[in-house]
Formats: C-alpha cells, sequence, structure tokens
C-alpha cells in the first residue's frame, strides 16, 4: 500500500473495528488521525456486517484498548468468520495491542510460528505491571520511547517473519509475516493520552510515530 499520491485516496479502503474500552475509542480516533488523509475509512462494530462488506477493503484493524483479550470470543462471534474469508482472499491485517494478540493463537490464530504474549511478564522486561507508560523501542536504525499499555511481544520463529522493532530486552515489538502487520505499542497514539498522566507530560512524539505507522502499512 502506498500513500503518497492523492490517486490512492480513491482506491484503497481501510476497515477500522471499534468496541470501547477494548478497541477504545482514543486508539481508533488515533488510527483515524493516522490514516484519514490517505485512505478512505469504514468503520465496523461487533455487529454482525453485510457479506459484501470486506470486499473492497484492502486492510482491516483492529485497534488496542484495555480488557482481556478472551472478550475476542464475545466481540467478534458474528464477524470472525467474514474477516478470516477476507483474509483467506489475500486481504491485510493490522493489529495493533489488543488487536496483536487478537492475530494469536487462541483467537483468530492466522499467524505462522509466532505468537502473542504479554510483554510485562518477558525476561528483563522494562515494564512489570499493567499501566499507561511509554517504553524504550528501537524501530529499524532508530530508538523511539512509544505509549505502552500492557502490550504485546511477538515470540516465535523469528525466520518466519520479518521484524521491525524489538523492546529494549530484545523481543520483536512490531512485526511482519505476509500480510499481516502486529503492533505491540501505540504509534497511533495522541498528545492528549500523553497529558492525561503526569509522568508523560511533554513526551509526546510530536506526530512523528504516526508517519512510521504509515510505513509500516506500506509494507505489509
Amino acid at each position: 500500500m502506498n500513500h503518497k499520491n492523492n490517486a490512492f485516496i480513491q482506491e484503497h479502503t481501510v476497515a477500522v473495528f471499534v468496541h470501547h474500552p477494548m478497541c477504545s475509542v482514543d486508539s481508533v480516533n488515533g488510527v483515524l488521525q493516522t490514516f484519514g488523509e490517505h485512505y478512505r475509512l469504514k468503520i465496523f462494530t461487533r455487529h454482525l456486517v453485510q457479506d459484501d462488506f470486506f470486499d473492497d477493503v484492502d486492510l482491516v484493524v483492529f485497534p488496542g484498548g484495555d480488557g482481556e483479550a478472551s472478550a475476542f470470543r464475545y466481540l467478534l462471534k458474528n464477524n470472525a468468520s467474514l474477516v478470516k474469508r477476507y483474509l483467506q482472499r489475500g486481504g491485510k491485517y493490522l493489529g495493533i495491542c489488543m488487536g496483536a494478540y487478537w492475530a494469536g493463537k487462541h483467537y483468530f490464530n492466522i499467524l505462522d510460528g509466532a505468537d502473542a504474549v504479554q510483554y510485562i511478564k518477558r525476561p528483563r522486561t522494562t515494564v512489570r505491571r499493567s499501566y499507561s507508560t511509554t517504553t524504550p523501542i528501537r524501530w529499524y536504525n532508530r530508538n523511539e520511547r512509544m505509549y505502552f499499555y500492557d502490550g504485546c511481544a511477538l515470540v516465535g520463529n523469528k525466520s518466519k517473519f520479518q521484524t521491525v522493532a524489538r523492546y529494549a530486552n530484545g523481543d520483536p515489538m512490531a512485526i511482519i509475516q505476509g500480510r499481516i502487520g502486529l503492533i505491540g505499542c501505540h504509534p497511533e497514539s495522541e498528545a492528549h493520552w500523553y497529558e492525561s498522566y503526569s509522568w508523560m507530560r511533554g513526551k509526546y512524539h510530536q506526530g512523528r510515530q504516526h508517519q512510521l505507522l504509515l510505513n509500516f502499512v506500506d509494507s505489509i
């Protein structure tokens, strides 16, 4: 996917799932703000969509939020089969935080030789409990601090996926496997996320990480 020309806006559509708080309004809004000038956008929820809903979709996005990943069974019981059919036809998947967990073996089960696990439980993690913070990551050859809330590490056979970013302990934080892109942190985060917490004020990335996210999608 290439978002660098105006013609693209008329040719590519992104479907974004929302259900607050698991796929939160904040995360969805961050995705919409990041993608809005580049793609046509459509929203879907836990309610059953029409059979042809994904026919014009180039990328489906499951953002992050707060809650148990097991809510997947309730939230996607109506549409999981349609999403899987879309992916089997060659559609692309972007999972951020909760959406990355949902790509794993207990949910959509669309990964080959990899899975999403809690970073806070990994060896030598920089974050040991579930709360809103930033954590150091290395995105290709650049250092960043990225918004983090109980995000996943992507573990498994590293020869089966491309690692785009790593946590400080070396665990993959963002990966691409075929037409699937997964990110454990929140590059879609907006300024008010940081201003809500005294320990993060002044640490907003000034939109720089939105461009990283757009570049990431281009690579899927």
